[in-house]
């Protein structure tokens, strides 16, 4: 960062870690920023279509030709550097030297993994304003088997000033978040969700209602004036790509969820029920499996299983090999399917073809959900425009 001059030196930031809700929270946060006439830089992790979505700037991802230009002066200085950072870190580096060198109001930042030990916390600016979402088991292998040690991780964002912001949690969570302010002398702003979005997803009140309080906050202290109600609804209504995405397929609902744990499943299917209170919902599942997260997948499926009895599942890593292998992620998700109580189950490896034999079992609503990794290839089929990067 040193070499590039230090532009996060330079920018006022939101700064959103957590388990669940930070990518859909700093969505939330830098829209109603832009609707209060900040201009407005927001980075995310993971990208959905395409790389670009790390770099937005009012909402919008830079054009993929005014992206590869910027990119290109960007590695000029990072080679000559001799510097060799990860992917990840020559992103995040690459957002904030793009929203410094277009002199941003705000630059909204999405935590990768964990937060102490993340890219991102190279923030340190004594205004920063951090959020933090849902906390939960997720990363443990990298973040600590406990919600102590993953607690620990995700208030290392908080730095000596800022302001910090949170739902109610469980007294462990809250335990350590005080003790992270106090130790740097931030301030923890507790948040109980103060506005109710008619039709907005459960899940989604939630994250809606602590943006909301962030950005009231940002206001007042910038002396702005409060976002209209109009304003509010509008913002509410921003699609966020894949979480509970709604699009209508020849007089189906189909929803894009890219929940990928237990607690983001359970929030996921209480909001279906919510939403399809008289429907059976037909689902397609790919999960990142590892051994070490079979009781999780299979407690995760068990909640799917609760929407209705039907399931395909595939492999978003599709390869001849993966389609040849008799202990492919499909197949083993398949045994798990039917542990949960799926009474009917297609196991079909290839994930273009999982999705033809998936919409033709849907009824009234159907579901694709369980990694953010199966989303791309599925909406390049659902949105072909994607495809030819317009």
């Amino acid at each position: 960062m040193s070499v590039l001059g230090n532009p996060q030196n330079r920018l006022k930031i939101v700064h959103v870690a957590g388990t669940s809700g930070k990518t859909s929270t700093a969505y939330y946060v830098a829209s109603l920023l832009s609707a209060a006439g900040y201009k407005t830089g927001l980075t995310v992790s993971p990208h959905i279509d395409g790389v670009n979505e790390r770099a937005q700037i009012n909402m919008r991802p830079l054009p993929e030709a005014e992206f590869c230009n910027q990119f290109t002066d960007f590695m000029k200085i990072v080679d000559n550097s001799k510097i060799k950072p990860i992917y990840f870190e020559l992103v995040i580096a690459f957002s904030l030297w793009l929203f410094q060198k277009r002199k941003v109001d705000y630059a909204v930042v999405e935590v990768g993994i964990g937060g102490l030990l993340d890219s991102t916390n190279i923030l340190g600016r004594p205004d920063k304003i951090c959020i933090i979402t849902d906390i939960g088991l997720d990363h443990v292998e990298t973040l600590g088997s406990t919600i102590n040690q993953i607690a620990t991780q995700k208030a290392g964002i908080i730095k000596p000033k800022n302001e910090a912001f949170i739902h109610p949690q469980s007294p462990e969570i809250m335990n350590v978040v005080r003790a992270q302010c106090e130790k740097t002398d931030a301030r923890l702003h507790i948040v109980k969700n103060t506005i109710l979005i008619p039709g907005l997803p459960l899940f989604q009140q939630r994250n809606f209602g602590l943006a909301y309080d962030v950005v009231g906050h940002i206001l007042a202290r910038d002396g702005r004036e409060k976002l209209s109600d109009q304003a509010i609804q509008s913002v509410a209504n921003i699609v966020i790509p894949a979480r509970m995405e709604m699009i209508n397929l020849a007089g189906k609902t189909l929803v894009l969820d890219g929940s990928h744990n237990e607690q983001k499943i359970q929030a996921l299917v209480e909001s279906m029920k919510n939403r399809f209170p008289d429907k059976k919902i037909h689902s397609l599942v790919s999960f990142g499996f590892v051994q070490s997260k079979h009781d999780s997948i299979l407690a995760s499926m068990k909640l799917l299983a609760q929407l209705g009895a039907s399931v395909v599942v595939t492999d978003y890593t599709y390869s001849k090999a993966s389609a040849t292998s008799s202990d492919s992620r499909a197949k083993q998700l398949g045994k798990i399917a039917k542990q949960a109580g799926f009474e009917s189950i297609v196991v079909e490896v290839n994930p273009k073809l999982a999705f033809k034999t998936f919409v033709d079992g849907i009824s009234d609503v159907g579901l694709v959900t369980g990694s953010f990794y199966l989303m791309n290839p599925i909406r390049e089929i659902v949105f072909p425009k994607i495809r030819e990067g317009r």
